[in-house]
């Protein structure tokens, strides 16, 4: 286990578990924490035993949003020292994002603000049946961060992404579930058996497969038709000579589960 003050992050069975620790501050995200999960994405992209991530935190929130307490205490510096949170905290999302191990967001309770756009940034959700999610930001003269402005819309669609933004409408997990933004919502206290369980059939998995197919899907937001089958041209093409390539297909043919090595 790494130490750091604001969460902490160990690996087990080839899953790296990163657990938001402020419980006292509802896990709000300040300026250490957003470096810290951005050094915790570090640890587990270069960890070649970390095969899959989860995500979740202690006490009863998941993550209550950006710490203004903190914010505030800036004064004339508040800018500046926003945009070094925001900065540590979309490092880590990218981080999380474009490495291979996939990543799933286990959320225990009400994510808000950042805590949401986290949920919304993670590869899959499973959240606890008394979760709650708002965006909060325009509540508080802010605007939305943590990447809630890309992702949020190809989830729930346009218009229930505005008002999302615009409102702060509370969704219930299982709202959330049904607009889109989750995955699978369970009882709270099968909420990490569940999330573990999924990364560790995860970790199991073609690792360098997961990750480049993770990175096409980002892609196919931006990209035209023919680049986008270019691109799945030359990475189907490059996973046939990867040695999980050559064994999926070899065990498919010969009827057999296949061994994967995450190569």
């Amino acid at each position: 286990m790494i130490e750091m003050n604001t969460l902490t992050y160990d690996v087990s069975d080839n899953v790296g578990i990163i657990t938001f620790n402020r419980p006292d501050n509802a896990n709000a995200l300040n300026l250490e924490m957003g470096l810290e999960l951005h050094e915790a994405a570090i640890q587990a992209e270069n960890d070649p035993e970390v095969r899959a991530v989860v995500v979740t935190a202690t006490g009863k929130m998941f993550c209550a949003g950006g710490d203004l307490a903190e914010f505030h205490a800036k004064g004339e510096e508040m800018s500046a020292h926003l945009c070094k949170t925001a900065t540590g905290l979309h490092n880590a999302i990218s981080r999380l994002n474009w490495m291979d191990a996939p990543v799933i967001m286990a959320i225990n309770g009400t994510a808000a603000g950042a805590g949401f756009s986290l949920a919304c940034g993670g590869d899959m959700a499973i959240a606890a049946e008394g979760a709650k999610f708002t965006m909060a930001y325009t509540a508080a003269g802010l605007v939305p961060d943590g990447s809630s402005t890309f992702f949020l819309s190809k989830h729930v669609g346009l218009r229930r992404a505005k008002e999302l933004v615009l409102t702060n409408r509370v969704l219930t997990a299982q709202e959330a579930l049904d607009w889109g933004i989750l995955n699978k919502v369970v009882p709270a206290e099968d909420l990490m058996d569940e999330a573990l369980g999924l990364a560790r059939n995860f970790a199991k998995g073609p690792t360098k497969s997961f990750g480049v197919a993770k990175r096409l899907v980002l892609s196919g937001y931006t990209e035209t038709l023919e680049t986008q089958m270019d691109a799945e041209t030359r990475a189907i093409s490059a996973a046939a000579t990867r040695a999980d390539g050559k064994e999926g297909v070899d065990a498919f043919l010969n009827k057999r589960k296949p061994e994967f090595k995450g190569e």
